[in-house]
């Protein structure tokens, strides 16, 4: 017969259930500071509230509320295995902003959900340092979120991590691919590296060539540092083009690669020809077609291949847009161009 663990008039406590109140306490004052940094004039309020408050009037005559939803996959497995906690949350508001940046949206303000079994503070900061950072470097208030700890739920050192961002565009400036026509060109935004797609390939990749950790890449840069590179944020020089450029459409390039994502914002009865030869192919993204033995079309609908943001434009607009991509630093490559498609397969690389 099992025995109890202890007299049924011994008090429990949270903490006993593995529930530390205090360190959630700690964790939120250590990270008022960095999210104080990210708040915008209409922000109303401060951590702490049960409900985050944003004060939207006067900024738009018409506003078109733009949400986005997203995690980093299974990247999170490499930032726990190598002890990479600091630039994971760069990528979770990346996810997010850049994917409502594609129809012209501004983003706002973001919330993330850190989940956990045990709450180590130290690393859950750092995590949500990254998120912050994040938000400042896209202009968007980082306004509240959620940290859970769930014990059985994660196991040691694990945790989980999702958030949202919610952008506003005037109607009249949204951008839902109605304006794409045959012959605007497709112009690449250099990407920081693989973001945050394609990882449960890459790590078994990775597992295959015998989980490497002296390989230095011909950039110079290793390889654990490439695959943790976070996401690049295009928020504000695109948002700075879309106030200059008459931009037909944008695409993100995330999950489902060069193949599956900028055809979303082209109409009906329009394909593409994409020109692989157009721009590099990075070294990290040669690194794991070599050791995966990966087929060119595995790569373009897997991995972003150095292309993290396209803009579609009229032809006769290129020059001038191509002169403000220089000034802004921006690393770009016409990489196409749309083209009629009456049927049958719309994207054509090679």
């Amino acid at each position: 017969m099992t025995q109890p663990t202890a007299p049924a008039n011994t008090p429990m406590t949270y903490r006993d259930a593995g529930v530390d109140i205090d360190a959630g306490n700690a964790l939120v004052e250590r990270i008022k500071p960095l999210v104080k940094r990210s708040f915008r004039p209409e922000v109303m309020g401060g951590l702490g509230g049960f409900g985050a408050l944003f004060n939207l009037s006067g900024k738009y005559r018409e506003p078109v509320l733009v949400s986005g939803t997203d995690g980093v996959g299974t990247k999170l497995k490499l930032a726990q295995q190598w002890g990479r906690h600091d630039s994971i949350g760069i990528d979770l508001v990346g996810m997010c902003v850049n994917d409502v940046l594609v129809q012209g949206a501004e983003p706002l303000f973001f919330l993330d959900y850190f989940a956990t079994g045990k709450l180590d503070v130290d690393t859950a900061a750092a995590v949500v340092g990254g998120i912050a950072k994040g938000c400042e470097l896209s202009g968007c208030a980082l306004i509240g979120g959620e940290t859970a700890e769930m014990p059985d739920m994660y196991g040691p050192g694990e945790y989980d991590l999702a958030g949202f961002t919610v952008g506003a565009v005037e109607k009249s400036q949204l951008l839902d691919g109605a304006k794409v026509r045959s012959g605007d060109v497709l112009v690449g935004l250099a990407s920081s590296g693989p973001h945050s797609n394609g990882y449960s390939l890459i790590r078994r990749i990775y597992e295959r060539a015998g989980s490497p950790t002296d390989v230095v890449l011909e950039d110079g840069v290793s390889l654990q540092d490439a695959l943790m590179a976070p996401t690049r944020l295009y928020v504000k020089p695109v948002l700075e083009l879309l106030a200059r450029h008459d931009l037909h459409a944008m695409a993100h390039v995330t999950g489902g690669g060069l193949t599956e994502n900028i055809i979303r914002v082209i109409p009906e009865g329009l394909g593409l020809d994409i020109k692989a030869g157009s721009w590099p192919l990075p070294p990290v993204f040669q690194w794991l077609q070599r050791e995966g033995s990966v087929e060119d079309t595995e790569m373009w609908r897997t991995f972003n291949c150095g292309i993290g943001f396209v803009l579609v434009v009229a032809a006769e607009q290129l020059p001038d847009l191509q002169q403000d991509l220089a000034r802004l630093g921006l690393e770009h490559w016409s990489i196409g161009q749309v083209v009629e498609a009456s049927g049958g397969e719309r994207v054509h690389i090679g």
